[in-house]
């Protein structure tokens, strides 16, 4: 992040720097006569505007940054004053440059500013406005060709006056990389600047939230030399005929994911030189004509949708210093068929990610001298790493986690000093971690997590890397030990020793004081937490300590750091209440204890939570009616396993993100909440063993993404009437109504609509949820959440904690269904499991039942069928 935004500041300062220094017009040659000195109101006017600004060093990201209006004062011409230029023969002040000058505070359309009425360059950029309005005023200054606001903090919507100033070539109004779009442009906006500003050669509006189409009109402006709209939240379809504008060279249109549209034909005329489309929703094919573009240099395709293959005329790229395609869904191909890259000498950064790649990596990747970084992660790439790899002497960041890679960290590896950034986790290796990875003296990540290494680790040996900042040890078969309490490690943010073998808390953590991540799961960790995890001495925002032997927290809660994100305390020896959480809580997660009592009113202010898991303790008492406030946030609800009881709240209308309901095992009664039909993200829906009195829920049918609906062992009653719609439950999977009072014949409507289960493809790997994305390497931060569920199958009750594979099941039995078996259910060619027992139901047992060839249990005893059993299912 940081080194982004520094990139962002120094590119943008040397470009307007540049087009800064370029002349404005014939008029300002220099006279053979003496300069006048500036205009008495304009310097006044300038020293005004100075009064009205703070000098503050957080006013700027720029590491260059200094105050320039600190020169100014009355004593002197103010034309010589640092970021003024004046007009050699009038005196008036025609450039004012005042980007990165630390200048905090408001400004508005009385500023002194636009009484310099013959400006024609304007930087206020990498400032602090103070979430000030652009002045509509700006719109008076007509003679202006250079306008840069950019990244200083302005907010609301962008002044219609500006696209009044057709004299412009240069306009910037975008922001670095930030959270939310402070500025907006809503339409008809940017069809406006486009036909007004027909002049420009630089349209910089990253970041502005612009929400719309792309203009078919903006191909029209021919000396354009620069555009960026990323994370512009644009839509649509991207025109074409913008590519090939005949003088532009910087394209930028990333991180918009409603974006589309298809890359053309390119004319070797062409000078593009950076093409980024990151994150949006661009496909087809990528074109061959890249190859004949002779000045491109940087080329990110990332996490679009572009499918068949990478061109081999990428080869004719000579000048090409970034390559990244990751993230797309292209052909499997080996490493090996792409050896056109290992050729290119200028190439800095390579981006493989995710492409479905296979095989060994070739030794010839050593040959790419100028390496700086190398991405190969989430691939299936298998063998050792070749020791050609020693040869990339400039790499900083090399990434191979996702893979099949095997062998022995290789001694060589510790003679690339250089390396900041080290993953190879989640892969096959194996032997010990070498003490000689402490030679590393520039690392700041190391990921060795989910392979096969053992042996013991003295994390004192890492004493040595003091630039360290992520280190994860995690799921090995390795056993971690610090040699005693004076052990400090390296300042870390990021730190796992998951399964590491560990029986007490390390000592070293109270000396830590920026610790944001921490995982100690899966370890051997017994009593009571201590109480320095909760006092807020860490920056803690996850902290994974499940699967231990912990007792008692009573003592050292509320949990006090008022940013933690994620906290995982499940499958433990906890007793007592929860303990207390904070508002910012994203993921809350304590299954599996001896917690009791009701829910804490504490509960209701979980506004943000994303993740609610209290199941498997021992609470009791009626769930609030805030559970319902809650769920607008709440992508995951589990309360299972609990002696809850009363009525089931309503939720929100607004819960549009909930994907998973589990209240299974407790005590509830009354009915389902019909506010259930809102939440159109449901998935998983489990209420079994419970005391609701109610009806089948048809109206549940609606909901699109539906798998699992689990209502076994309650009081559901009466006849499951003909749905409404032939398209209703049409997701689902996994269907358990056993054990109620369901009666009439079985619901033959329904089984033609259920199309998920006519197929034997498909599989649910989709109910793993990742709920938040990674902000530190390696992991996902807020974790993956695995849906589980019980089910009689075979004759068994079995506990899936997983539903990561192909399963489809019906289980009516137990019920009061009466009639013949419909041969629809025949259709169902995907189910696995049939239970239909213990009913009243009569005639022959259908021939088409012996279609269903992926059946694997089929129960229909305790009924009163007659006939014989067909030839097939004997």
């Amino acid at each position: 992040m940081a080194r982004s935004s520094s990139c962002f500041y120094m590119s943008r300062h040397l470009l307007f720097l540049y087009l800064s220094s370029q002349p404005i017009s014939a008029q300002h040659n220099l006279s053979p006569f003496a300069k006048p000195l500036c205009l008495e109101d304009e310097m006044y006017a300038l020293l005004q505007f100075k009064e009205r600004y703070e000098i503050n060093d957080d006013a700027s990201g720029d590491p260059l940054a200094h105050p320039k209006t600190l020169s100014w004062n009355n004593s002197r011409d103010c034309c010589s004053w640092d970021g003024i230029e004046c007009d050699e023969n009038t005196g008036h002040v025609i450039v004012l440059d005042l980007g990165s000058s630390l200048l905090y505070g408001s400004i508005d359309n009385n500023s002194t500013l636009f009484q310099l009425a013959h400006l024609e360059k304007l930087n206020l950029s990498d400032n602090h406005f103070n979430d000030s309005r652009i002045p509509s005023r700006v719109g008076d200054l007509l003679r202006l060709t250079h306008l840069d606001f950019s990244a200083s903090v302005f907010s609301g919507p962008v002044p219609s006056e500006i696209f009044k100033l057709t004299s412009l070539v240069y306009l910037d109004l975008s922001a670095p990389d930030t959270p939310t779009n402070l500025l907006e442009m809503k339409a008809p906006g940017l069809r406006s600047l486009v036909q007004n500003l027909t002049s420009l050669e630089v349209l910089h509006l990253g970041y502005v939230n612009i929400s719309s189409e792309v203009p078919n009109t903006l191909a029209n402006l021919s000396s354009l030399r620069r555009l960026n709209m990323d994370a512009c939240d644009l839509h649509g379809e991207f025109p074409s005929a913008v590519f090939n504008l005949p003088k532009l060279r910087h394209l930028g249109v990333g991180s918009n994911k409603a974006l589309t549209g298809r890359l053309p034909d390119f004319n070797s005329s062409s000078p593009l030189e950076e093409l980024r489309l990151s994150g949006s929703s661009f496909s087809g094919e990528l074109p061959s004509s890249f190859g004949i573009l002779p000045s491109l240099s940087f080329l990110d395709v990332s996490d679009c949708n572009f499918s068949g293959s990478i061109p081999a005329s990428f080869a004719n790229l000579s000048n090409l210093e970034c390559l990244d395609v990751s993230g797309n869904p292209f052909a499997a191909q080996s490493l090996s068929s792409l050896s056109w890259i290992w050729k290119k000498k200028k190439l800095a950064t390579l981006d493989l990610r995710m492409i479905n790649l296979y095989g060994e990596i070739p030794p010839s990747i050593g040959n790419c001298s100028r390496l700086v970084e190398l991405s190969l992660l989430g691939n299936q790439l298998s063998g050792a790493v070749p020791s050609q790899l020693m040869n990339l002497t400039q790499l900083t960041n090399l990434y191979l986690r996702m893979n099949q890679l095997s062998g022995s960290i290789p001694s060589w590896l510790m003679n690339m000093t250089g390396l900041a950034e080290l993953d190879l986790a989640s892969n096959k290796f194996h032997g010990e971690v070498p003490s000689s990875i402490s030679q590393l003296q520039n690392l700041q990540v190391l990921n060795l997590a989910r392979n096969n290494f053992s042996g013991t680790v003295e994390l004192d040996n890492f004493l040595k890397l003091k630039q360290l900042e992520v280190l994860h040890l995690s799921s090995n078969r390795l056993s971690c030990r610090a040699s005693s309490v004076n052990v400090i490690l390296p300042q870390l943010s990021v730190l796992g020793l998951a399964s590491c073998n560990l029986s007490e808390f390390p000592a070293f953590l109270q000396k830590q004081e920026h610790m944001r991540s921490l995982d100690l799961s899966d370890n051997n960790i017994r009593g009571e937490v201590p109480p320095w995890v909760w006092n807020g001495s860490f920056d803690m925002q996850y902290l994974n300590l499940s699967r231990n032997f912990l007792t008692g927290l009573e003592r050292y809660h509320p949990i006090k750091p008022l940013l933690m994100y994620t906290i995982d305390l499940s499958h433990n020896m906890l007793k007592g209440p929860p303990p207390e959480a904070t508002s910012s809580i994203l993921s809350y997660i304590v299954s599996n204890n001896s917690l009791t009592g009701p829910l804490p009113p504490w509960i209701c202010n979980l506004s943000s939570a994303i993740t609610l898991d209290l199941s498997s303790n021992g609470l009791t008492g009626v769930l609030p009616v805030c559970l319902g406030d809650i769920s607008k946030s709440l992508m995951v609800l589990n309360l299972k396993g609990n002696n809850f009881h009363g009525s089931i709240p309503e939720l929100l209308v607004r819960a549009t993100q909930l994907t998973m309901i589990d209240m299974s095992d407790n005590q509830l009664q009354g009915n389902l909440p019909r506010s259930l039909a809102h939440c159109k993200m449901l998935e998983f829906l489990n209420f079994a063993n419970n005391h609701i009195v109610d009806t089948f829920p048809s109206w549940l049918g609606s909901l699109p993404e539906l798998h699992v609906l689990i209502l076994r062992s309650n009081k559901f009653c009466g006849v499951i009437k003909r749905p409404k719609s032939s398209s209703t439950f049409r997701k689902l999977r996994i269907l358990d109504l056993s054990s109620n009072a369901f009666l009439g014949k079985l619901p033959m409507e329904f089984f033609q609509s259920w199309n998920a289960m006519k197929s034997k493809t498909g599989n649910f790997t989709y109910m793993q949820r990742t709920l938040r994305p990674s902000l530190y390497l390696p992991f996902t931060y807020y974790g993956n959440y695995d849906f589980s569920m019980t089910v009689i199958y075979k004759g068994l009750k079995l506990y899936y904690p997983k539903i990561s594979e192909v399963f489809t099941v019906i289980d009516l039995s137990n019920n009061l269904f009466k009639g013949e078996i419909p041969s629809v259910i025949g259709d169902l060619k995907g189910l696995q499991g049939l239970n239909l027992s213990s009913n009243f139901l009569t005639g022959h047992i259908p021939s088409s039942l012996c279609n269903l060839t992926a059946l694997e249990s089929l129960d229909l005893s305790r009924n009163n069928l007659s006939g014989q059993i067909p030839r097939n299912l004997q």
